[in-house]
Order: C-alpha cells, then structure tokens, then sequence
C-alpha cells in the first residue's frame, strides 16, 4: 500500500466518531461499537496487527472502562445521597446566598472549583463532581455537562497534581539521548528542572488562552439555554468571567514559576475560590439584582435537556434544618481525601496504590494494565456518601434508593463505555503489526507534519488535541506524542522545548470533546444518547484554544527569525481583537 495513504487511514476512526456521534448525532451507544470496528479492521487488514494484540488491547480497554464506571457510581452515589439527606437543598442555597445569579454560579462551580478538583484529582473527576453539584442545584443535565466539559483545558495539563507533566512528557521524553543532550546543553542538571521549565511554558501559554475561557462557558449556557437563546446575556457579566479568569490563572502561573508543575491548578483554583465568592457575594463585577439571569422552569425544558433518571424521583420531604457544615461536609471531605491521597510527600497515595490487582501481558502481549481499586476517585465517593449516611442521618430506606438509582444510571453509560474505550486502545496499541507501520497516532501525526513543515507550531496543539480527545488522557496524548513534537521542533529549527509546550496545551484542551469523558459525565446525570450534542457545543472551545495556543506559538519561537510580524503574532492578535470586539458590541445593553 502507498505509505501517503497511510495518515488518510488512521484518521478513519477519528472521522468515523465525528460523522456518526456529532454530524449525524448518534447516540455513542450506536456510533462507538461501529467506530470500534474501524479501528479493528484497520489494525488487522492494515496495520497487520495480530489479532490476539487486537483482543488484548480490547480487554484493557474494558478494564479502563470498568475503572471509568465505578468513577461514575461512585460520583452518582454521592449526589443521590445528598439529595436523599436533603443536604443538596441547604447547599443550592448558599450558591443562591453568594449570587442567585446562573452566570456567576456556573463560573465558580465549573470554572473555580473544577480547576481546584482537577489540580487535586484529574482523569475526568471534576465532571464527576461539579457536574452533578449543577444539576442539584437546578441546572439542566444538559448545560451542567457542557459547562463541565469547556472547562476541562486550562487546568488540566496541571491535573492529578501536575501528572500530564511530571509522568507524560516526562516519560515520553527521558529515555532519547537527543533530550537529554538538549538539557544539559541549556544548563539543566537535574531532569526534574528541566521538566519543571517546561512545564513553566505551558503554564504561560494557558495563562494567556484560558483568559476567556470562562467567559465562553457563560456565553454558551446562555446561548443554547436560555429563555432568549442570548449570546448578549452572557456577554452582560465580561467584568465577572475576566475577574475569575485572572483570580485563577495568575496565581497558576506565580505556582509554576515558583513551585513547579504539581500545584498550578490546585493552588490556582484555590486561591480563585478564595478570591471570587466573596467578592461575588458582595455584588463585585457582577450585575444588578434586577438582572439576575436564570434558566426557564424546567417544565419548559426541551426533552434532549434531561435525562430519564434524573426524571423520576425526587428527593424525600424532610423539614429538619441543616446546619451549614453538616451539608458541605460531604463536599469538603471529598477535597481533603482527593488531595491527601495525591501529595507524594505524604504517606497515603504509596498506601493505596499498595492494594493492586495486576493485569499483565495479556494474551501473552505486552499490553497490561495494573488496578488500583483503592487509589480509583470513586473510592473516595463512596467513602464519603458513607460517611454521609451517619452524619447527616439520613434514613436506610432512603438510602437504599440511593444505591439503586445510583446502579441504574451507571449501567446505562456501560454499552458506550465498553466500546469506547477498547476502540482507543485498538488505535493506540496499532504498532508493531507485520506490515512495520507505526501505530496509527504517529502515522497521522507524521501525515500533519508531512504536509506543513515550517508553520508546524500552528498545528502542534492540535495534534496534542487529538491525541487526548482519542485516548482520553492529556497524560497518555503527551507520552505518545512529546518525543515526536520535540523531534519536530528540531527538524525545523526552532526552540523543541516550546514545541513540547503546545502539545501538552493541545492535550488539555482534547478533554473539551474526548468522547469517553462526555460519556461518563453524561452518564453522571442520566443524560445517556446525547453525546454528540454537548460536543457540538465544546467543539468551538476546542478549536479556539488549539488555535490561539498554535498562533502563540508560532510567533513564540519564529519571533527571533521571522520578527515580530510573523504570521503567528499577526493571527493571535486577531484573535484578541475579535474578542474585544464582540465583548465590546454583545455587552452593550440594546437600544429600545
């Protein structure tokens, strides 16, 4: 077969997800189990990969899947036990005491406290927590999961305390002599400093991008979920979402420069909170009372805006009064047990991850994957619905329904999860075949560079885009890409660490429209079949910050070549003043 083929090839399974999922709007039910079988039948007629590696790579993909699912319980279970306690309703008025407003709300719960569980956690967990804290507060499943999803970019090459970082470039990088060569000639002796500088760069890079990211969360909800389908509306709080955009990013960036990569967005979505809901609930930035803004009553919802379960039951009348603490409590020990258990300096992340159930060369191949029941997110949710039950007394009965609704809404996530991921893992274990191609990733991402040679850096996001939205993981998109977009940047002359820079930032922002995290935060509130939906709507972020990332980039590391009006820094500031723009004329109050 023709070897300029090839990158048309393993883009079929990425092009196959895109048709049936978000053109033709299959639900992933459907639209996975056919785009696994793409990717099957490319590794073994193509690729020529055995089928015993394609068998494999399948079951691991079902181990990751039943990892994913209990995520999913667990996150649900802690939701459905509020709400049976009646705690959820003391802690929807809080949010109502710092600002009834939906705008304001939205941008401390997704924007704030899911950069906060992302820096401590990762791996999909703020949808799993934030996503169900909207939903119990009165947003529909439907703008709650969008919400959640577009914040998942800035924070996220910082997640599960710097991880993408420290463990993905990291690793796909240590072992060629070619970096470590890089290193040392920059004056790095310790590789630890060296990945902490680049680390440092994609902290730049995001502060910059991530700079309107709330702000589009904003402007979506109120655009594809309000009474008047308004961009306007949201652009009315630009004050409030730049505020919050800078509450977080700068301290992010101060804990890169200063800390290395473990805490940016842990600390940065902490010191955001800390900065923005009291300003908030003074009334700093944000509108008037008399605009507050507000979804319809949820009988005036659309259908596609709910799921069926979250439909059918409803909490238990109780008039027993909850103390403040008593109804955060659930949320607080959830914070404290995600970071406790990540913080290498402590002891509790080496105990947990003690307790492994090791899966390995499966099939008799090399492909493994090692389970760490204990260390797994939907642990800690359990736990704390556990403690919930005794502190906030909360009936056995009712408890009970807890458990049971809880089941019911994970089982329905399972028939696209179970094709889902195998499919992934099909496509990313694709090497090694008799044919001696290289897996499909690489190929693609080799077909990219073939094609745009020295404008390179505009595109380099992108493929770290990909390669998450694929696998699921910034951290797995930067160990299968980092040593070849550093190659890259050598080849065509320019500065390689910048180049590793903006895939990790492309990694982060793949996470807005990785089909399985859409699929488990659907599942979380119920709202099964309409995946395809919510990323036609994160779709738009994603291009935005890959292409404001690439246009930064460029200018970046041409700068000293080209000058100062390369086409790089031409393109980011159109961005800019696109957005100036709009802010400036949507935020103007019409003329009546």
């Amino acid at each position: 077969m023709p070897s300029e083929w090839l990158p048309i090839l393993s883009l079929l399974p990425i092009a196959a997800v895109a048709l049936l999922l978000v053109v033709l709007r299959w639900p992933a039910s459907r639209a996975m189990p056919l785009s696994y079988a793409v990717a099957a039948a490319l590794a073994l007629f193509v690729w020529q990969v055995s089928a015993v590696q394609v068998a494999a790579a399948s079951v691991r993909g079902l181990i990751i899947s039943l990892e994913l699912l209990y995520i999913i319980f667990g996150a649900i279970l802690l939701l459905n036990t509020l709400e049976q306690s009646g705690a959820l309703r003391r802690i929807r008025q809080t949010f109502n005491d710092i600002s009834p407003d939906r705008r304001i709300q939205v941008i401390i719960i997704a924007w704030l406290f899911g950069s906060f569980i992302e820096g401590s956690a990762g791996f999909g967990t703020p949808a799993a927590v934030a996503v169900p804290l909207l939903v119990g507060l009165g947003f529909p499943p439907m703008a709650a999961v969008t919400a959640g999803m577009m914040i998942q970019c800035t924070p996220v090459s910082f997640g599960a305390v710097g991880t993408p970082i420290i463990f993905g470039v990291s690793t796909g990088l240590r072992d060629d002599p070619a970096v470590g060569q890089y290193a040392q000639q920059l004056g790095y002796a310790q590789w630890s400093d060296f990945i902490a500088m680049i680390g440092l760069k994609v902290a730049m890079l995001h502060a910059v991008v991530g700079t309107l990211v709330p702000l589009f969360v904003v402007t979506v909800m109120t655009r594809f979920f309000g009474a008047n389908r308004s961009f306007r509306e949201g652009l009315a709080v630009w004050r409030f979402a730049l505020f919050a955009a800078f509450a977080m990013t700068i301290p992010y960036l101060l804990v890169a420069y200063f800390l290395g990569p473990e805490f940016p967005s842990l600390l940065g979505g902490l010191f955001g909170l800390m900065i923005v809901a009291p300003a908030a609930k003074r009334g700093w930035f944000t509108p008037p009372r008399a605009e507050v803004w507000d979804f319809e009553r949820p009988e005036k919802w659309p259908s596609q805006w709910s799921g069926a379960e979250m439909q059918q039951e409803s909490a238990p009348k109780t008039d027993r009064p909850f103390n403040l603490l008593v109804a955060w409590l659930p949320y607080l020990l959830v914070a404290v047990l995600l970071v406790v258990t990540r913080v290498k300096s402590l002891p509790f992340e080496a105990m947990l991850k003690s307790v492994v159930i090791p899966v390995t060369h499966i099939f008799g191949t090399p492909i493994e994957r090692t389970v760490q029941p204990l260390y797994i997110p939907g642990t800690v949710f359990i736990v704390v619905s556990l403690a919930a039950f005794f502190v906030q007394r909360i009936n056995p009965r009712h408890y009970a329904t807890a458990w049971a609704k809880s089941g019911k809404t994970m089982l329905s996530a399972s028939t696209a999860l179970v094709f889902t991921v195998p499919m992934v893992q099909v496509f990313i274990n694709s090497d090694g075949g008799a044919a001696g191609f290289l897996g499909m990733p690489l190929v693609l991402a080799g077909g990219v560079e073939s094609l745009v040679g020295g404008s390179w850096p505009l595109f380099a996001p992108f493929i770290g885009g990909i390669g998450a939205a694929v696998a699921g993981s910034n951290t797995i998109s930067n160990m299968m890409f980092s040593l070849f977009q550093f190659n890259v940047g050598a080849n065509i002359g320019v500065d390689p660490a910048w180049i590793v820079a903006l895939q990790a930032v492309g990694g982060a922002a793949g996470n807005t429209i990785c089909v399985h995290n859409v699929v488990a935060a659907s599942a979380v509130v119920g709202l099964v079949g309409k995946e395809g939906e919510v990323i036609r709507k994160t779709l738009p972020i994603f291009l935005y910050y890959t292409s404001f990332a690439g246009a930064l980039g460029y200018s970046i590391v041409w700068w000293s070549t080209a000058g100062p009006l390369n086409i790089g820094s031409i393109l980011a500031a159109g961005i800019i003043v696109t957005a100036i723009a709009i802010i400036a004329l949507g935020s103007r109050k019409p003329v009546v």
